[in-house]
């Protein structure tokens, strides 16, 4: 079972890496949860490498620029991984015909990796970062577009994995939504960000560049998301914190409060395992 912590300083004596969720960990879309920021800053100074991990569809630079406007402190983290900076050597790699789905500001994700940004008709590869309206739409709103990309076996690169995500007391869905939406239909999806290797190989880098050497043993994932964190997390051996107030919340939440019990079966029902948990990261 997994151990009930009330502070990550419980623990931290025993890693010299966290790699953080940053999306229902760090902030909710709207505004920073602070007793986070404030418990990766301490953790920084008790010695250890804090490395956020994001399956955002932005490159790092534009990452930040959000985090300081939602109120994350810089003194939060060390470094910061996106899935769209895994996704760019995707995009590059392939086609260089492509169509955006997703709104206009992620056409920066395209900045330096020599592709032509064209019609559906036109296209000879799909990047999907989210939906043009995530406010209104869902999967199903794209099934004709998808049905043709599929018959002409268009493949499809999702620069966000996340199925949902939340923002503010909401929950939103994600460019992972219709790249499985796309699968059900026989479609191509490449993915890079979490739960994949990819993104954990350039975090787990990233610390190695801030830091030097330390073993796998020493390295302690923070996140909320069973198909990204948990499953990435766990599939790559590290040890898992588990966030259990975000987007799953209502599997085990019994008047306002997380019912332990209730919550162990859900992790048991999942095959997962982490190693500790908490409500939020304080």
């Amino acid at each position: 079972m997994a151990k009930r912590i009330q502070n990550l300083s419980d623990v931290i004596g025993g890693y010299d890496v966290v790699l953080s969720d940053v999306w229902g960990v760090v902030h909710n879309g709207v505004e920073a949860f602070q007793q986070s920021c404030k418990a990766l800053a301490q953790a920084r100074e008790a010695g250890a490498t804090v490395v956020l991990i994001t399956n955002s569809p932005r490159p790092a630079p534009g990452v930040i620029d959000q985090m300081r406007h939602l109120g994350v402190p810089d003194e939060t983290y060390d470094r910061i991984v996106t899935s769209g900076d895994v996704t760019q050597h995707l995009i590059a790699e392939g086609p260089k015909r492509v169509f955006l789905i997703g709104p206009e500001r992620d056409l920066n994700l395209f900045d330096g990796l020599g592709v032509e940004v064209v019609s559906a008709e036109d296209a000879e590869c799909i990047v999907c970062t989210g939906f043009f309206d995530d406010e209104t739409e869902k999967p199903e709103d794209y099934t004709e577009m998808l049905q043709a990309f599929s018959k002409r076996e268009v493949p499809l690169i999702c620069a966000n994995p996340d199925l949902v995500v939340e923002r503010g007391h909401r929950i939103i869905p994600c460019a992972g939504a219709v790249a499985a939406y796309y699968e059900t239909m026989g479609g191509d999806v490449r993915v890079a960000g979490k739960p994949h290797r990819p993104i954990y190989e350039a975090a787990l880098a990233a610390a190695h560049e801030e830091r030097g050497e330390f073993p796998l043993e020493r390295v302690l994932a923070v996140g909320d998301g069973m198909p990204t964190d948990v499953r990435g997390a766990l599939a790559y051996g590290l040890d898992l914190l588990y966030i259990s107030a975000g987007i799953h919340v209502a599997e085990y939440t019994e008047n306002g409060q997380t019912n332990e019990a209730r919550l162990m079966a859900w992790l048991r029902q999942e095959n997962a395992a982490p190693k500790y948990w908490m409500p939020r990261l304080a």
